[in-house]
């Protein structure tokens, strides 16, 4: 590629394709006066590189939400390096959960989607009506159970004291899941809103540079008419 082509980025000082530089009249102006207070070279002239000029919009987004919101969270100083890096931030939370589950996790969650099953209730009510029918009918006179049946009893309340810390450690891993899906569509919300807001504002921009070119162009054409009238009028 030609040098002609090429352009030098007043920030990083390395040559680049034109195509991978930004004019520093496309650039919106609290950006370039951040530009400007690193690079005292930076002119209407310059040219700067992609990858510097996301790390001052990224360095401007900062700034602004530190003066909206006050210091930074977590979340946010990811949303800012993620826009600084053009990371997506878009994942599958269900496979990230499934990789931190231990072995007694799995285990609890088998647990407890057999004991919330039809599955489990049938059996359940199966294994209880085969019961109660030995105690009372085959082995009426030398039953292991008899009537007011204590030991089905006490099989029952030491299944329910099982089950019920199982269910809640599952409840707790659900209610973890949904904490961490919270944080990531926060996440996802909060830079789209803000690769929005620098869309509408690098449309506006564009729209005011091109009305100042739209402007020259008339005037020149206005003094082209006037001109022509003179000779005219010669």
């Amino acid at each position: 590629m030609s040098r002609s082509h090429q352009k030098t980025c007043c920030v990083c000082g390395q040559s680049k394709p034109a195509s991978h530089m930004m004019p520093a009249a496309l650039v919106r102006t609290p950006i370039a006066a951040l530009i400007a207070a690193d690079c005292p070279a930076w002119g209407p002239d310059s040219h700067i590189c992609l990858p510097d000029l996301n790390r001052y919009r990224a360095a401007h987004i900062e700034q602004t939400l530190e003066q909206e919101r006050g210091e930074l969270s977590k979340l946010e100083k990811e949303v800012v390096e993620s826009l600084r890096d053009q990371d997506v931030l878009s994942e599958n939370i269900d496979d990230e959960f499934v990789e931190r589950r231990t072995l007694g996790d799995r285990l609890s969650d088998r647990l407890a989607a057999f004991g919330g099953s039809w599955t489990f209730l049938t059996l359940f009510g199966g294994a209880m009506t085969t019961w109660i029918v030995i105690n009372v009918i085959f082995l009426r006179d030398v039953a292991f159970d008899p009537y007011p049946f204590i030991l089905l009893n006490l099989v029952l309340s030491c299944i329910a004291a099982i089950q019920a810390p199982v269910i809640m450690m599952s409840q707790n891993r659900q209610e973890a899941k949904d904490r961490l899906r919270s944080e990531h569509d926060y996440r996802v919300n909060l830079k789209a809103e803000l690769e929005i807001r620098h869309l509408h504002a690098k449309l506006d921009q564009l729209m005011s540079h091109q009305w100042e070119r739209l402007m020259e162009i008339q005037q020149m054409e206005v003094e082209l008419m006037s001109e022509l009238a003179g000779r005219k009028d010669r």
